[in-house]
């Protein structure tokens, strides 16, 4: 079987199979609800009425009126065919009224199954992520409940307004129904044979357009492990097989929108030709010139654009209501096996870690964030527990965190010992738990198990106040607030003396910045400011804080090789400890020791320790320096 034949044959499976799962379900939830459709069908008969008074009102008001000259006679005609067309305001009030009777609970079950839907998978794959949990339970039970609205009422207008348009034509005269019959049901044979392809075509297309969305965003946050890797050119390949794959779909989907606009041409258009044509037969036949115009009034004002409607509605929203609701109630889709070998592919490589300060920390501990982090990439145990200092600045004894109680750990089991005034650079692809490493040292996060401790006692149990008095953390994001300049280099200590603020510019280059913002008295705008001048900002502040401990998390990723290689010089001279999340590799070069998480296991030593012992070390350093880095 080539490969388009089978690409159709998987297109009519998956519509047969959609609507096999869709129609037993479907016929419990309208069996529920009989009261409902009777009073529906109600409301529908009366606007059958209505169609069948206005063209029966315009035929007589010519024949047994206007033509055989009677004026009065024939205005009464049409004044019923106009209260007729008045009333059809109440009538559609009733209707309205009704139809809530079936749309809302229909959105409640369909918000019920895909929680249970999520819940299930959830229990099945334990630390598993469901990305298309928000939008079933979001848009597309929003679509079907539309959808289901509007097919209900077309379906209703169409089968009623038709009963008493052709009612009315038979009682005019039953050869009209020979001239118009034919084109119209050879046109609605066209358009149902659509249906079940047109289903399958729109399922295929918005399968491959989340796939499509799906690579481009992990692609995108996944930018620089994708580069390190070398594994850039394989992403790009599977995303122009994607692309195709949505366009080819499109294609399908355009060739049996043109069957369809076909289709609406023969019902909705030759009838009124078919009656034009055959006008000398009809007169023929005995059909007056009152019933002929009857017939055009049955057909331009109710049914044809009953049946134009009523596939405009059954091909679109019909469709998207049968694949939307295939999608929340029927079976899961089956997770993609992980490749046999080779780097992974892009539905595997980690989003960015971009845990800052601005983000709240809830955010971070919530189970989604935790599933963001892919189980390759992940902080396995470490290596052998660094002999443990009582004096150590930071000291991590058998850490384990993990964002949700099935999740696989960030950090499993690491152990790591940084001693009092040394310079420490931690490095990584993104997603690995660099910033959570930060973020649990800082006692913004609380480990599953294990302990950290700084400055010789544990992190857990000490107040706020106590905490900022120990460490300073500067994130990605700097915060720099309305205020003069000085408040903001001084926001950490606020009894900073003139001269060590002097020093703390002059350290970090600040001096032609400060100038141009008119002094250390001038107000600050924060809008005034580039990326790199709040870096700068936030950098100086946590140079002038009275903490023995800084952490940086990629806080100088804005600032150019030289500006960053100053700042961080400057901070390593300042009395106390030094934790770099690095964003360059001169970042950790200029570090006493590196620690990289790798997620296999934790390699910590000096430059060229890491390099011998390593091998995304050696790869992350081929990457920074351009791929020309040399083997130790």
């Amino acid at each position: 079987m080539t490969g388009a034949a089978g690409s159709r044959t998987q297109e009519k499976d998956a519509g047969s199979g959609a609507l096999r799962r869709t129609v037993p379900p479907a016929r419990r939830f309208l069996a529920r609800r009989k009261g409902v459709l009777a009073r529906l069908a109600l409301w529908s008969v009366a606007e059958a009425g209505q169609a069948f008074v206005v063209g029966h009102g315009v035929a007589r008001a010519v024949d047994q009126g206007f033509l055989a000259g009677d004026t009065r006679r024939g205005l009464g005609w049409l004044a019923v065919a106009a209260v007729a067309v008045l009333l059809g305001a109440p009538v559609m009030r009733g209707v309205f009224a009704e139809l809530a009777g079936l749309t809302e609970p229909l959105r409640d079950g369909l918000v019920r199954r895909a929680v249970d839907r999520s819940l299930a998978g959830a229990l099945a794959r334990p630390g598993g992520t469901d990305r298309a949990a928000v939008s079933r339970l979001t848009n597309q039970v929003e679509i079907a409940r539309d959808s289901f609205a509007g097919l209900v009422l077309t379906l209703r207008s169409f089968v009623f307004t038709a009963a008493g348009a052709l009612l009315g034509l038979l009682s005019l005269h039953p050869d009209l129904l020979v001239v118009v019959l034919p084109p119209l049901l050879a046109g609605l044979a066209l358009f149902l044979a659509t249906l079940r392809p047109m289903a399958a075509a729109q399922r295929r297309a918005l399968a491959a357009d989340e796939a499509l969305g799906d690579h481009a965003t992990r692609a995108r946050a996944a930018l620089r492990d994708l580069t390190a890797c070398g594994t850039g050119p394989e992403t790009a390949r599977r995303g122009a097989e994607l692309v195709a794959d949505a366009a080819a779909s499109a294609r399908v989907l355009a060739r049996w929108a043109a069957v369809r606009t076909a289709a609406l041409g023969v019902a909705g258009h030759l009838p009124v030709l078919m009656l034009l044509v055959t006008v000398p037969w009809l007169r023929g036949r005995g059909v007056t010139a009152g019933a002929l115009l009857g017939a055009f009034t049955y057909l331009a004002q109710s049914l044809l654009p009953a049946v134009h409607t009523l596939m405009t509605a059954l091909g679109a929203a019909g469709s998207r209501l049968l694949v939307v609701v295939d999608r929340i109630t029927g079976p899961a889709p089956a997770a993609p096996a992980p490749p046999a070998g080779g780097p992974p592919a892009v539905g595997a490589v980690p989003p960015a870690d971009r845990d800052t300060s601005a983000a709240p920390v809830a955010d971070r501990g919530s189970p989604s964030a935790a599933e963001d982090v892919p189980r390759s990439v992940r902080t396995a145990r470490s290596g052998p527990p660094t002999a443990r200092r009582p004096g150590a600045a930071v000291e991590f004894r058998a850490v384990t965190l993990s964002y949700g109680v099935r999740a696989e750990p960030v950090l499993d089991s690491l152990d790591l010992c940084v001693a009092p005034g040394e310079h420490i650079a931690v490095v990584g692809p993104s997603g690995i738990g660099k910033s959570t490493l930060t973020r649990l040292v800082a006692g913004m996060l609380a480990p599953s198990s294990g302990e950290v401790r700084v400055a010789g006692r544990p992190v857990a149990g000490r107040t706020a106040a106590e905490l900022g008095a120990l460490r300073t953390l500067v994130p990605q994001e700097a915060y720099v607030f309305a205020g003069t300049v000085g408040e903001n280099l001084t926001y950490l200590r606020p009894d900073a003396c003139r001269a060590d603020i002097d020093a703390t510019v002059r350290d970090l280059a600040l001096r032609p910045l400060v100038e141009r913002l008119g002094g250390l008295d001038a107000p600050l705008r924060p809008d005034e400011l580039s990326q790199g001048e709040r870096q700068l900002v936030a950098l100086a502040r946590a140079h002038l804080s009275a903490a023995p401990l800084l952490l940086l998390d990629e806080a100088t990723c804005h600032l150019d090789p030289a500006s960053e290689a100053r700042a961080e010089e400057a901070l390593a001279r300042r009395p106390g400890t030094l934790l770099v999340v690095a964003h360059r590799l001169s970042s950790a070069v200029r570090a006493d020791r590196v620690l990289v998480l790798d997620g296999v296991r934790t390699v910590c030593g000096t430059h060229q320790e890491v390099l011998a012992r390593s091998s995304l070390y050696r790869d992350l350093t081929g990457h920074w320096n351009g791929g020309r880095h040399r083997e130790p």
